[in-house]
């Protein structure tokens, strides 16, 4: 009892030594000014800190086994140690779990004198301590959680085999699962399951966010995300040029509006779209751009028998769309319901001449896609442009296919950014956003709700009222898809679940908490 006690008064000593910037963090949804970094740009941030005492991988595994014995509603733990670091990660966790009483079983299929220096150490610490090394997790076993330190970042090939059969085994398990760093199997940098992959309810990210946490399959298998900054000021070596979406970073330039006010102050917004067989999509564009503070909006409809009013929204002035794109505008939104014929194509052509910020969206994007002339009129222009292609638009302006942009969705936003010079989101599960200069945010507010017809539009409305309303181009598209999906959450929330939830519907939140983002600001703003 007396060497029980003297062991749990050292672990509390290294808990209080390590707590300041090393203890896992919760990632809830307002804490979203968070860096994310590459594997590549981890690995040279990792190099700079590994001189630090304790190292990391003590560090990690002391963060980690605090918040697994949070987690843990028994005594057995079951911990999968893997070939490289993340195992190493798994033996340091492990015996401090084994400090704080748990009964630990390890089971690695990697024999010891394969690992790197630092897991190989760790593995004989928790061999020093009397723990066993097993080839198999032990059958019929009743585990208060699963510990999955099996692989990490840089994870490059399939998982198969025996890991695969862990992997298989750990995820049946009805326990919570912790996965360290990243759930093993996804691809930390883009999301994509290498071969098989653990659904993890918790995760536990070391020093900062990766991409594959948040994007394409990855929001599927980490559950809570919680971040251990394991003490690393990430920012002094190496500044991040990837963030989670927020309006956070943009707090400053939300303001309420000002007693003295009208609504030239507030801008004028031109939707063009509405084929014959579409109004509803560019008419949905614009009533999202009338309640997100536009001070006048344009629906400009190709259908030559569309109707001079818009029932559901009187305040929109239907026009013609030539009559529409020679009003005096601050911001354009081009594309819903476009189509794809002669007179879409000349509308592109003349929003793209226009020294007027613009929101291409939909069949504009696949008319530019397919015309070189267009393609090059975009990357000149001066005035602010936002793209915001799907999976399937952003392939036709890459001319890759759809699979090879799902696979290195960070990539191929950046790519669609530079090559024409634009702010451009890919919309999907974890929403890439990118700007031309190289920075890049990933989105986590929506659900899968959002996968209904017209959402792209109302985004595009939304997108185009905060353009005229003064909001340069990053700014406006990181508020605007961030505040579309936050929208959509709350909309969830109050009808009880995602299913059935409809475009126009998300109109109306979006209103409220952009407001309340609004009447937050310290100071009244008008609009230059």
């Amino acid at each position: 009892m007396q060497r029980s006690t003297r062991r749990w008064k050292q672990w509390i000593g290294r808990r209080d030594e390590f707590y300041n910037g090393v203890m896992p963090r919760p990632l809830s949804p307002t804490m979203s000014s968070q860096a994310i970094y590459l594997t590549a740009d981890l690995r040279r941030i990792e190099a700079a800190a590994r001189e630090r005492e304790p190292g990391l991988m003590q560090r990690a595994g002391l963060a980690a086994a605090e918040l697994a014995a949070r987690l843990a509603s028994g005594e057995e733990i079951l911990v999968l140690a893997g070939p490289g670091n993340n195992g190493g990660d798994a033996y340091e966790t492990a015996a401090n779990l084994r400090e704080r009483f748990f009964r630990v079983s390890v089971v690695s299929p990697s024999p010891l004198e394969s690992l790197p220096g630092d897991a190989r150490r760790a593995a004989r610490r928790w061999q020093d301590g009397g723990g066993e090394i097993l080839g198999a997790a032990p059958p019929d076993r009743r585990w208060g959680l699963v510990i999955d330190g099996l692989f990490g970042i840089g994870l490059a090939r399939e998982i198969s085999g025996h890991y695969a059969s862990l992997i298989d085994h750990a995820r049946a398990q009805p326990c919570a699962r912790l996965a360290l760093d990243i759930p093993s199997g996804i691809d930390s940098d883009t999301g994509s399951v290498l071969g098989c992959a653990l659904h993890a309810t918790h995760t536990l990210s070391f020093i900062a966010l990766k991409p594959g946490l948040l994007t394409l399959d990855g929001p599927d298998h980490c559950g809570e995300i919680s971040v251990a900054g394991l003490g690393v000021d990430t920012e002094s070596l190496l500044p991040a040029i990837g963030r989670v979406a927020s309006r956070e970073w943009f707090a400053a330039a939300l303001k309420p509006r000002v007693q003295n006010f009208h609504k030239g102050m507030a801008g004028s917004v031109c939707v063009l779209g509405g084929a014959a067989g579409m109004t509803g999509a560019a008419l949905l564009a614009a009533r999202a751009a009338l309640k997100l503070g536009a001070g006048r909006v344009y629906a400009g409809l190709l259908d030559h028998g569309a109707p001079s009013l818009d029932a559901g929204a009187p305040e929109l002035m239907l026009r013609h769309p030539d009559e529409a794109l020679g009003m005096d505008l601050d911001a354009i939104v081009i594309g819903p319901g476009l189509g794809q014929g002669e007179r879409g194509e000349a509308l592109v052509a003349a929003a793209l001449a226009s020294e007027i910020d613009c929101v291409l969206d939909a069949d504009a994007l696949n008319i530019m896609a397919a015309n070189p002339d267009l393609r090059e009129a975009c990357a000149r222009r001066k005035a602010d442009t936002l793209l915001t292609p799907h999976p399937g638009e952003a392939a036709r302006l890459l001319g890759i296919d759809t699979r090879a942009v799902q696979g290195n969705r960070l990539g191929a936003a950046q790519r669609i950014a530079a090559e024409f010079n634009a702010c451009a989101v890919l919309k999907g599960n974890g929403s890439v956003l990118a700007t031309p200069d190289g920075r890049w945010y990933i989105n986590r507010s929506g659900n899968p709700g959002m996968a209904s017809a017209g959402m792209g539009d109302v985004l595009a409305g939304i997108l185009g009222a905060l353009l005229a309303q003064g909001h340069p181009g990053e700014r406006a598209l990181v508020l605007g898809v961030h505040l579309h999906g936050a929208a959509a959450d709350q909309l969830a929330l109050d009808v009880g679940g995602p299913l059935g939830i409809t475009a126009s519907e998300t109109i109306v939140p979006a209103r409220r908490i952009f407001n309340a983002w609004c009447a937050a600001g310290s100071a009244p703003a008008v609009r230059a």
